[in-house]
């Protein structure tokens, strides 16, 4: 035996049997050759081994690999056995093209948060198309005593540039942050001011469109401003990387990224009223209210709304899908603008006695929203146009009429004289049906 090496039974045999055939030892008639023979046994000992080691590893592969696939074909019976009963029948290759997909989504994530400077170019593409919105206006408050006095307020708000031509520049935004307002004043990308008017809105969609007079921007101004690329909500998926720009607290234009978590969601609003909206993870805080959500290729497919609130919670931001309020912005945009109230008395007159249908009264009765016509004067403008009693109200000169004051805040810009379209729904055999009218407004009565 040579020093430091082990042998087996089958090994002693071996060495047994190669003595008795003259191999080894005096009888072979080869002493002299044992020490090459010893070296030629020690390198076929490490052969078998290197070769035994092999053939381990072969056949661990091959049973790992019948396990793994073991596995795969269990996990597919299990999802199979596990929709029985649901109807749904989904084939191997639909499962193998779903896990693909899956992760293809997540390659793009990783790309999103790998490319920073492809995100920073969109970020500052999109930007000189965000406005920041003051809304100046004067309330009433009441007095313990139950006198009440005016104050002045002003609340902030973000808008989005959606057109440009010859006279003006048409931005759109939340009706709340325009709502009731003495005074807009807009501020842009390089930090230059002007005023605005309502160009057109519709409080149901919570949708404003507000101009400002071109002559009024400077040249720096105009060259430094962009127009938004409106896209396409309808296409959106979960998990769609997003970023919304607005005017947060007050603060100016701010980013938060996401992912949008949630579509056509149906919600409650601060003000009762329901609507179907996008749901992002990306941050929406007050002010960033008629901002825009949107995707990395630069296009607009949300406007931010921070009207809806709950209390405690997070990683739930709303907007209103573009391809909703597109139609909408479109008929907006197309508004006569009415830039000062009328004169009390040459203000236009109906003749009408209204009042509100409520969301209670909506949600009991079936009533469209609007405002509710309960009395008409004998011969009055109203009653020549084809108005009758328990007609609604719900659009005037084009503007969506959500309630009785609604209604006479718009008039007080129109003046005797003027034709103006008016939209009611009449209950006709139990249902609601909508009527188009024209009423030329009169003059008001003397008292």
């Amino acid at each position: 035996m040579y020093e430091n090496e082990i042998y087996s039974n089958a090994d002693t045999q071996r060495y047994a049997t190669y003595q008795t055939q003259g191999g080894i030892g005096p009888e072979g008639g080869n002493g002299g050759g044992s020490e090459e023979k010893g070296q030629g046994r020690r390198k076929k000992g490490r052969l078998r081994k290197v070769l035994f080691s092999a053939g381990l590893g072969l056949m661990f592969g091959l049973f790992a690999g019948a396990g793994f696939y073991g596995v795969k074909m269990g996990a597919e019976m299990l999802g199979t056995k596990m929709l029985e009963g649901t109807g749904q029948e989904i084939a191997d290759q639909d499962k193998i093209s779903d896990i693909q997909e899956a992760m293809g989504q997540m390659s793009k994530v990783n790309q999103v948060v790998l490319g920073r400077d492809e995100v920073t170019e969109v970020i500052n593409d999109v930007i000189p198309a965000m406005v920041s919105i003051v809304n100046n206006y004067t309330t009433t408050v009441p007095t313990f005593w139950g006198q009440s006095y005016t104050r002045q307020g002003a609340s902030a708000g973000s808008g989005i540039i959606i057109a440009r031509n010859e006279e003006e520049l048409l931005i759109v935004t939340n009706n709340h942050v325009v709502d009731e307002t003495d005074e807009l004043e807009i501020t842009f990308i390089d930090g230059s001011t002007a005023k605005a008017v309502i160009k057109g809105k519709d409080a149901e969609m919570d949708l404003a469109v507000i101009s400002v007079p071109l002559g009024s921007l400077s040249e720096e101004t105009k060259n430094q401003i962009a127009v938004a690329a409106l896209g396409d909500s309808d296409d959106l998926r979960l998990g769609t990387y997003v970023f919304a720009i607005g005017n947060a607290l007050g603060y100016g234009q701010t980013v938060s990224d996401g992912m949008i978590s949630g579509l056509d969601r149906e919600v409650r609003m601060e003000d009762g009223s329901t609507g179907t909206f996008l749901q992002t993870t990306a941050a929406i805080n007050s002010g960033n209210s008629g901002g825009a959500l949107f995707t990395l290729d630069g296009k607009v497919i949300g406007i931010n709304t921070g009207k809806i609130g709950e209390t405690g919670v997070e990683g739930m931001g709303f907007a209103i899908p573009i391809s909703t309020a597109s139609p909408i912005i479109s008929e907006l945009m197309e508004r006569k603008i009415r830039n000062d109230k009328v004169d009390e008395e040459e203000q236009g007159y109906m003749g009408v006695i209204l009042q509100n249908v409520t969301k209670d009264v909506t949600q009991l009765y079936g009533m469209p929203q609007g405002a509710f016509v309960y009395s008409l004067e004998e011969d009055s403008p109203a009653q020549k146009a084809g108005i009758h009693v328990k007609d609604v109200i719900v659009k005037f000169d084009g503007g969506h009429i959500s309630s009785r004051e609604d209604l006479l805040n718009d008039i007080q810009y129109y003046k005797a004289g003027d034709t103006i379209s008016v939209t009611v729904m009449r209950l006709v055999d139990g249902s609601y049906e909508s009527v188009e009218l024209e009423i030329t407004l009169g003059n008001k009565p003397q008292e």
